[in-house]
């Protein structure tokens, strides 16, 4: 996802899921996939507003956003209209995209950093060791995969 993509002549930009924008922009595509017409990026960019609380959020940050979206084939927009759509195989991929940083990799994170404490524990169960040798594992993975731990996890 965090390589650039081609579309037609143009190169654009990767998906960056550590990014705020990018995942309040994902929510709101997703959150607008059921419009039968497709959505603007005007509406796009008002559902953004809505979902993070904030107001700076523009109608070009949205054209942007979506255009890094449409790189990556999480979305669609006919021909020359001007509205977007989000295929339901996209849809379940942006879902799970979205559930697996949420629900599933953040709270990993959270217990990825080096324990405080000085040593083991006199009672090492065989739970402590396997969480023990995951916290290891997860550590060595989001380094090669690039997701910084120190922050996400504060």
């Amino acid at each position: 996802m965090p390589l650039p993509a081609q579309a037609g002549t143009s190169r654009i930009a990767g998906i960056d899921l550590n990014k705020p924008r990018i995942r309040a922009a994902l929510a709101a595509a997703l959150a607008l996939a059921p419009a039968p017409g497709g959505f603007t990026a005007a509406q796009h960019a008002a559902r953004v507003c809505q979902l993070t609380g904030q107001d700076g959020y523009t109608t070009r940050q949205a054209a942007y956003d979506l255009r890094k979206l449409r790189g990556k084939q999480l979305i669609d927009k006919p021909s020359q209209a001007r509205r977007y759509h989000v295929p339901a195989d996209s849809a379940r991929v942006i879902a799970a995209l979205l559930a697996l940083r949420d629900h599933v990799i953040a709270p990993i994170l959270a217990g990825v950093r080096n324990p405080a404490w000085g040593g083991k524990p006199k009672t090492w169960t065989a739970v402590d060791r396997d969480y023990e040798n995951l916290r290891i594992g997860m550590q060595t993975l989001f380094q090669h995969v690039g997701i910084d731990t120190l922050t996400a996890a504060a």
